[in-house]
């Protein structure tokens, strides 16, 4: 009698713990098969997103990346996604987004295996940003356009070598940094000019210094110098304009503006480059020097990079 009546409250133990352990196990293939889903989900975001950039559907693209960012903010995807979003705003030349990608890029991932080409990114957005004024600078030149883009992306190639001085996108940023260096030096000389035509001598004097101290490199210093002969010498500031003279015959004696005897003629070059001279400043410091080319800047254009892949991607 006392085993039948133990029968039944042991029965109902054992379906209550089965129960338990059934719904356990349930719960647990119920979690896997919503992570394979997320993945699935991301992954498929990512796929289409790479299929989009293949076909240069940037804006499909940016749509679906911006899509995997939102839902799988800390999903295998995410960091390469905002990668991918710098370069595919990039290529829609929506450069303020592609840097404030970059920047955010940065910001979420110092440390990333890859933050060099976020960095180099940023400059190639300022760089492109003023294409076009850089082909105006080079052709006719005007001599108050805004250069900051160009100043900026200078700034940011700089940082880019100063912080990943192996990145493999250092070398291109030289070469950039060389064309730009030339560009924002000529560009304070063309407003070294303009004060020039406006007999303004000061301020000439002191773009043409900005030219020789800050872009000691460029291809224009000897261009400046002969700016601030001419300044000082209107100034009736002799030693200075002497000084200049110099320092121009020793280290640009093949200066175009010598004459046969070695003289240098302050042409017009300095007031407009097609009418005649105007002021012979007579030293006959040199022999008859040889005529130079004109330097052309040819523009750094290369394929843009696709972001590289990360390890664990």
């Amino acid at each position: 009698m006392k085993l039948t009546k133990f029968v039944p409250l042991f029965t109902g133990l054992f379906l209550l713990v089965s129960g338990c352990a059934f719904f356990g196990s349930g719960n647990k293939q119920n979690d896997a098969s919503v992570a394979d889903e997320v993945d699935s989900g991301e992954q498929t975001l990512y796929a289409e997103a790479q299929r989009y950039i293949n076909n240069r559907d940037y804006k499909a693209a940016i749509a679906r990346l911006e899509l995997l960012e939102a839902h799988y903010p800390f999903g295998r995807w995410a960091e390469q996604a905002q990668l991918e979003l710098i370069y595919a705003n990039f290529m829609m030349t929506d450069y303020d987004s592609a840097i404030n990608a970059a920047d955010r890029f940065i910001g979420l991932h110092p440390q990333h295996q890859h933050v060099d080409y976020a960095y180099y990114m940023k400059g190639l957005s300022n760089f492109q940003r003023d294409r076009g004024f850089f082909d105006k600078l080079l052709g006719t030149p005007e001599p108050l356009r805004d250069v900051s883009s160009a100043r900026t992306a200078f700034t940011q190639f700089e940082a880019l070598l100063t912080s990943f001085p192996d990145s493999m996108y250092a070398r291109d940023a030289q070469h950039r940094m060389h064309y730009l260096r030339n560009v924002l030096a000529e560009a304070e000389l063309n407003v070294a000019y303009f004060y020039l035509r406006r007999d303004a001598w000061v301020s000439a004097i002191n773009r043409a210094r900005e030219v020789i101290e800050h872009y000691p490199k460029s291809a224009v210093v000897d261009d400046a110098l002969v700016v601030l002969i001419e300044a000082n010498h209107k100034l009736g500031l002799k030693d200075a304009a002497d000084d200049a003279l110099e320092i121009l015959s020793l280290n640009f004696p093949e200066w175009k503006g010598f004459n046969d005897e070695g003289e240098l003629v302050i042409r017009s070059a300095i007031r407009n480059k097609d009418r005649s001279f105007i002021n012979t400043i007579t030293l006959g410091l040199l022999d008859r020097p040889r005529t130079t080319a004109i330097l052309k800047l040819e523009v750094p254009d290369s394929e843009t990079p696709r972001p590289p892949k990360s390890d664990e991607s």
